[in-house]
């Protein structure tokens, strides 16, 4: 049965307002071998129990996490999550709520959130943290475009390392795109898988408004922060890093130890299910003398008129909110469930569950490695020291690919679409999802 309250007669008359035929005509630009291939054949009359016993068996057909080994990484990450988590975020109070216009009314979603930015500051070492944006792309894109509202019009050239996740690289351009005068460039990687120095500090000049570097990095690799944090203090830039896999923070130093301007980073690995790569939510962290000039928003402790505790929008500096022309953001919500679920996360594993998950991750993808190295004619990629993900090299990417699907393995992501230049080359993400054995099994197979 349809739950859509509209009759023939209004859909009618909905059609006649916007100048469109049919219902078809609104999926016109769809090529009609997918629309064909989208309808699901039921003959008519089928109950309901039969519906669903046809309908499990075609989701049967799809890969999913349960069923399959995933050695899947490049942003999105399969890690254990607290049935707590759930438990929480399922509450109503905090499954149907909104921005909390009122702090009055609004008490409890804003020291949630209050508590996600503290949690974020211990996590990235930085000072102020906001309250979430959509994911790690946006979130990159939106702290270039902080830097370019602190930065004198002067620099306006953005440098960005091609060892940063390509899907995050994309988002920045399109941001960028027609921003007059900003320049952007790619710094490409070394040998061992980051960002090459030299290069950097060939092209950071005067100009220089920002470079971008993944912390970990795309390839799985650990930047090594500090002469580039020292090339762009030298020349006047602002350091941004970029961490995909939050996790990681758990175990290496933080990034405002390394003195970096903007931390920002996608927070899908901290407790949040991998839903087919959404939604999730972009951290975003910054020092306090540039909290006026970051986005999105900012919730604040106070107290109110009887000194009680309290919680507020310190500030929400969005067009909805202030002029367009004062904005810092065009962002219009953030991802508060996929935040409340962190930081039930964050705040179950406590400092020390922390730094043992992420130890475990490091360990089991170091023995992974050593593994597929030793016994399947899998080659090394890169030299530099690496978190949970690695690069491979295979001498038939395809036929390897083919062999793991056969076994319910997917034994990782083909970096070719974005890296020609890595051809055959392999990422492969292991986790404290990964036991022994399923390594074991992933080595068997490809060693076949």
């Amino acid at each position: 049965m349809r739950y859509t309250p509209h009759t023939a007669a209004d859909q009618e008359r909905m059609l006649r307002e916007i100048g469109v035929e049919s219902i078809e005509a609104l999926y016109h630009h769809v090529p009609k071998t997918l629309r064909e291939r989208g309808k699901i054949n039921l003959p008519p009359g089928m109950s309901e129990h039969a519906v669903r016993k046809r309908l499990a068996a075609l989701a049967s057909e799809n890969a999913a996490a349960g069923d399959w080994s995933l050695f899947l990484g490049g942003g999105i990450y399969n890690h254990f999550i607290p049935s707590a988590v759930d438990a929480v975020i399922s509450r109503s109070e905090f499954a149907t709520s909104y921005t909390p216009y009122q702090p009055e009314v609004s008490q409890g979603t804003l020291q949630a959130l209050f508590e996600y930015q503290t949690l974020i500051c211990q996590l990235t070492g930085m000072e102020v943290s906001n309250a979430a944006v959509y994911d790690g792309a946006s979130a990159t894109a939106e702290a270039v475009l902080m830097s370019r509202r602190i930065q004198p019009a002067s620099r306006r050239q953005v440098l960005m390392s091609r060892s940063l996740h390509p899907q995050y690289r994309a988002v920045v351009r399109s941001y960028l795109k027609n921003l007059h005068g900003v320049i952007l460039e790619e710094i490409p990687f070394d040998s061992t898988g980051a960002t090459d120095v030299n290069r950097l500090a060939g092209q950071l000049d005067e100009r220089s408004m920002c470079a971008v570097v993944g912390y970990p990095n795309f390839f799985g690799v650990i930047e090594d922060l500090r002469p580039i944090q020292a090339l762009c203090a030298k020349a006047g830039a602002q350091l941004i890093s970029v961490t995909a896999e939050p996790l990681s923070l758990g175990l290496l130093k933080p990034p405002a130890e390394f003195g970096v301007d903007i931390a920002v980073g996608e927070g899908q690995s901290l407790g949040v299910p991998m839903n087919l790569g959404g939604p999730a939510f972009g951290f975003f962290a910054c020092q306090k003398k540039s909290v006026r000039s970051m986005p999105g928003r900012l919730v604040g402790e106070t107290v109110d008129s009887e000194g009680r505790r309290g919680f507020v929008l310190t500030l929400a500096t969005r067009e909805q909110h202030i002029r367009r022309e004062k904005a810092t953001s065009n962002i219009c919500t953030s991802q508060t469930l996929c935040a409340l679920a962190a930081t039930v996360f964050m705040s179950l594993m406590g400092k020390s569950g922390m730094r043992r998950l992420a130890e475990i991750n490091l360990s089991r993808a170091h023995q992974a490695r050593a593994r597929l190295l030793q016994g399947t004619g899998l080659a090394e990629v890169f030299s530099g020291p690496y978190f949970n993900e690695f690069v491979l090299r295979a001498a038939n990417l395809q036929e390897l690919f083919a062999k793991c699907a056969a076994e319910k393995i997917i034994p990782g992501i083909s970096l070719e679409k974005w890296y020609p230049d890595l051809k055959d080359s392999l990422l492969v993400c292991v986790t404290e999802m990964n036991e022994k054995e399923e390594i074991e099994r992933l080595v068997r197979t490809i060693a076949r």
